[in-house]
């Protein structure tokens, strides 16, 4: 018999003699190889005794004040002979009653890993505040740099993915505002055209979402195994930043600006201009008025905007659908030695001022004088701030790690320091210690089985419906890089399917439509069968930096465009060639977009599953059933990675469970082949 030990919040529990107390843990289990997250759960009652009233602070008698707060969960540990086995949370669930006083108190024990469900709960990406760290501006200038960067060098790219317009190439083509790609070094709105830099949107190194997930939540720290830049399949990883479907747009559907660049840093005698967009009193001593005039022009008609001014990071005043020729504000009542005043402008099209002037009017000994700092002319330009969390999908937290465990096959525990240990299930079961158990074995009590409850195997990626997708499976009848695995075999059972929760592209190679020549230009295209404006699951897939290669028209707006010759291009593969890298994250083997090759063969399903799922489905495999009554120095020290011997036999843990108390585990073993 085992000595078992509750402590909650370094206080020890009573616990009843007889309350059986059972660990039970599972890695991927045959029954269910998607499972993700695998820890210690249980549930067992402690006694109402006089210790346990005091921790528990006599919860049934809701009349205390500061009384115990059973909504949330507090810190538990249990030990077994005084050896510490198993750190956790742990909630108080209700009391039991009898004849009206109080019986036993349930409880739940919670593992650390279970924990971070709880942690994370219905938060989305976009509470990631950190990521915002990130923002750019969104403009032809940022655009064109962000499509031409080293993608390897920076977090944020423009890649060659469209939201609404249809790119392709034909040389000898000069159509205006069309998505041919072609450039034409003449003159004349006839030769513009390419993909303009508002067609495009930016992308996010996933990489930096895992960073934020844990600067949002401290307690949280994860293992550098899998999630780390050495690990270029994880790490080359990017998601479309494509929250809204067609043109980007700011948080409040409308361009803005906060930073006035007409202005220009002066000092007056008792006010200055400190930079380009902060107004700041210096001396507040016999001010009389403060004022702030918008003057516009004539540019952009009278489209109305909205305006806001901010003292010290503060809101003394807004007002909108100003349409008027000259708007006068006066922040008399505002008036304050020391302060910062900066003005922000919220717009729908552009807007032009003559001028828009600080005036602070002040007494003097010989009457009154003014400071007063005009912009000269200025116009609102349509670039505006691209705030990385205004402008990421909506997706929840933990649906984004659960895909990223999905995709990889990994596996995750809490180490001894708290922190969770991520890799890959190849990796995890690499690093297990081997136990022979043959003389701890029931040999009256045990069985063998057949390990493999399903027939196939289905992997999936949840939105796989954009229009180059669409017209795959209308002529091939089956959905791209979609795999149904059976083994080769004409099984029996059910199906399983392990969907992963973002979207997928299918790219496209462009061909000269004059000519027919490749060109080095991919790109995808996010409508949907009817090339209507598509929003889908968060996409992701592989930049790769084209070099030297097809020359392209950039424009940058209606009437002005450039050539460029090296851009950033979408890729389900590592890389270009599968010389460099046979790494992609199909789950079926597809020919390459780019090379037409069948060479990409590292497919998520072979590189993280095969092994796995191999084993499973071999003839050979067997899902023994065994109890033993295993010593403390084995349940005190093994993992769910190492592999325990029987009678030279040697086998994988599937799932066991142990009665703490008696010592004795029911084990599922699966034969190593």
């Amino acid at each position: 018999m085992q000595n078992i030990e509750l402590y909650i919040e370094g206080q020890r529990l009573d616990l009843f003699e007889d309350e059986s107390v059972s660990l039970t843990q599972t890695i991927k289990n045959a029954r269910d190889v998607a499972k993700v997250f695998t820890d210690f759960t249980q549930t067992f009652n402690v006694p109402a005794s006089k210790t346990n009233n005091k921790i528990f602070k006599h919860y049934y008698n809701f009349d205390i004040v500061d009384g115990f707060d059973a909504r949330i969960k507090v810190a538990g540990t249990i030990e077994l002979n005084s050896f510490p086995f198993k750190d956790g949370k742990i909630k108080l669930e209700g009391v039991k009653l009898k004849e009206n006083q109080a019986y036993s108190y349930k409880i739940t024990f919670f593992g650390n890993t279970v924990n971070l469900k709880d942690l994370l709960g219905e938060d989305k990406l976009n509470q990631l505040d950190s990521l915002n760290s990130l923002s750019l501006d969104y403009d032809s200038a940022k655009v064109k740099e962000k499509l031409q960067v080293d993608p390897s060098t920076v977090d944020i790219i423009a890649p060659l993915i469209t939201h609404t317009k249809r790119l392709y190439y034909k040389s000898s083509a000069n159509t205006s505002s069309d998505g041919n790609l072609w450039y034409h070094s003449g003159s004349g709105q006839v030769h513009e055209h390419g993909v303009l830099y508002s067609d495009l949107k930016y992308a996010l190194r996933v990489h930096k979402i895992v960073q934020a997930i844990t600067v949002r939540y401290p307690s949280l720290v994860f293992s550098n195994d899998f999630f780390s830049s050495s690990n270029l399949p994880y790490y080359n990883l990017f998601m479309w930043l494509h929250r809204k479907k067609g043109d980007v747009e700011s948080g409040t559907g409308a361009s803005f600006v906060n930073s006035i660049n007409g202005w220009t840093p002066a000092v007056g005698e008792k006010s200055s201009m400190i930079n380009n967009s902060t107004f700041r009193i210096t001396d507040s001593s016999n001010s009389q008025f403060l004022t702030l005039i918008l003057n516009r022009g004539t540019g952009g008609g009278y489209a109305p905007y909205s305006i806001q001014i901010t003292r010290d990071g503060q809101v003394i005043y807004s007002d909108s659908d100003i349409i008027v020729g000259t708007e006068v504000i006066a922040l008399h009542s505002f008036i304050n030695q020391g302060s910062d005043y900066t003005v922000t402008i919220t717009y729908g099209v552009e807007i032009v001022f003559n001028t828009i002037t600080w005036d602070y009017q002040y007494n003097t000994q010989g009457g009154a004088d003014i400071d007063t700092f005009p912009t000269g002319g200025y116009t609102a330009p349509e670039s505006f701030e691209f705030a990385i969390t205004q402008q990421i999908p909506d997706i929840k937290i933990i649906d984004v790690l659960t895909g990223l465990f999905k995709m990889f096959n990994l596996v995750a525990f809490t180490n001894d320091l708290g922190v969770i240990v991520v890799k890959t299930l190849d990796s995890f079961y690499t690093g297990g210690l081997n136990y022979d158990i043959s003389q701890h074995i029931d040999v009256n009590s045990s069985g063998v089985n057949v390990a493999l409850p399903y027939k196939e195997i289905v992997f999936d990626y949840k939105d796989n419906k954009t229009f180059l997708n669409a017209i795959h499976s209308q002529l091939f009848s089956y959905t791209w890089a979609k795999l149904e695995y059976n083994g080769g075999e004409n099984l029996d059972g059910g199906v399983y399917k392990i969907e992963i929760p973002f979207g997928h592209f299918k790219f496209e190679r462009i061909v000269d439509a004059n000519t027919t020549a490749q060109t080095d230009i991919q790109w995808g295209y996010c409508v949907d069968d009817n090339q209507e404006p598509y929003i889908g699951a968060p996409f992701i897939f592989y930049p790769i930096k084209i070099t030297d290669g097809t020359e392209i028209s950039f424009r940058d707006d209606a009437t002005n465009h450039s050539a460029i010759n090296d851009y950033i291009v979408p890729s389900n593969s590592l890389a270009l060639e599968e010389s460099t890298s046979k790494d992609n994250i199909n789950f079926k083997a597809e020919f390459n977009e780019y090379t037409g090759s069948s060479g990409f063969t590292d497919t998520l399903f072979e590189k993280y599953y095969s092994n796995y799922i191999g084993n499973i489905f071999n003839s050979k495999n067997r899902l023994t059933k065994v109890t033993a009554y295993l010593p403390l120095k084995i349940l005190l020290n093994f993992t769910l990675a190492d592999r325990f011997d029987i009678n030279g036999q040697r086998y994988k843990i599937n799932s066991i469970k142990t009665n703490l108390k008696t010592g004795k585990s029911d084990i599922e073993l699966l034969n190593e082949l």
